[in-house]
């Protein structure tokens, strides 16, 4: 069994209150889960306007998948033009972690 995380860092745009940076960020964690059937949340910054952490979660027997499936989110999010991609962590852990 291996579990793969993905942690975004993530500036928004035009972002003036924290309802306006749910706006944005909700649907980054909806697309995530609809397309890729991951485990998505706000992690971080939940106080911050104009910043946010996403982590990202999957759980699979087969490290190619797990591999295939995380790239796709990465390139998912870096591609919104609503925000900028900061930093992303990846890692992966076995049962024998």
């Amino acid at each position: 069994m291996y579990v793969g995380t993905l942690s975004f860092d993530l500036l928004l745009g035009d972002v003036r209150s924290l309802k306006e940076k749910r706006s944005v960020v909700k649907p980054i964690v909806a697309e995530l889960q609809r397309k890729f059937a991951v485990s998505v949340a706000e992690v971080g910054g939940q106080n911050l306007h104009r910043r946010a952490e996403i982590g990202v979660a999957m759980v699979s027997g087969d490290t190619g998948h797990l591999s295939d499936v995380l790239d796709r989110c990465e390139r998912l999010v870096a591609a919104r033009p609503e925000v900028e991609l900061l930093s992303v962590r990846r890692r992966l852990h076995t049962d024998e972690d």
